[in-house]
């Protein structure tokens, strides 16, 4: 697939973005698997991936996968499990949102790809954690529904949620640069999405405080 010089750039400019969120914010959700942690850069590829489809969330799945390891480092299994999960939940989206453009269409795509996430990784877990770790398989298969399953959910239901903040205004920015040509399909965020968007962040909060024993 033929990319545009400005196509190009701004998938550069959007794994920078990424990666260095990434390095930023990186802490544990739930207390039973606190060898998995948050990050948020499949915010921003979620976000490339609405605006060029998922193939460019693919692109940015690799290229972020690959210098986060060299930053912090690993193995192949991690850029291995970064690219599953993070093309399952950004990829899935994204498609379902370039075949029509609309809010809604954003929506189902986000839960979706929380949804496709969750299960793709509950089975990579159950696959390459034991080898990862050294562990028998079976304490993996007992750590499946009271840890990883709840992570996941979590980390894609917050990042679905900040997505519906930050779309808009990202694409604004870009336009601007113009890296970024005016869409006049592009459905503008209003008042409900807003709503929508931080009673699910808030929710979630809460939820991951009750997790860890706070609240």
């Amino acid at each position: 697939m033929k990319m545009s010089t400005k196509k190009i750039t701004t998938i550069g400019m959007l794994c920078s973005m990424a990666v260095v969120i990434n390095l930023m914010v990186h802490f544990p959700l739930v207390p039973a698997v606190s060898f998995l942690s948050y990050d948020p850069k499949d915010i921003v590829i979620v976000i490339g991936g609405f605006i060029d489809g998922p193939f460019a969330s693919l692109i940015m799945s690799v290229i972020t996968s690959l210098l986060e390891v060299m930053f912090r480092g690993g193995t192949i299994l991690d850029i291995l499990m970064n690219v599953i999960s993070t093309c399952t939940f950004a990829a899935t989206a994204s498609y379902v949102y370039r075949r029509n453009h609309t809010k809604k269409d954003a929506m189902i795509g986000l839960i979706l790809g929380t949804l496709a996430c969750t299960v793709s990784m509950l089975l990579w877990n159950y696959i390459v954690t034991p080898v990862y770790f050294q562990m028998p398989r079976e304490a993996v298969v007992a750590l499946l529904v009271p840890g990883i399953l709840p992570f996941n959910l979590l980390k894609c239901g917050i990042n679905a949620a900040v997505t519906i903040f930050l779309y808009q205004p990202v694409v604004t920015i870009l336009r601007r640069s113009n890296l970024l040509e005016k869409d006049n399909n592009d459905q503008k965020k209003t008042f409900d999405m807003l709503v929508l968007g931080l009673f699910i962040l808030i929710s979630l909060i809460l939820v991951i405080l009750s997790f860890q024993g706070i609240i």
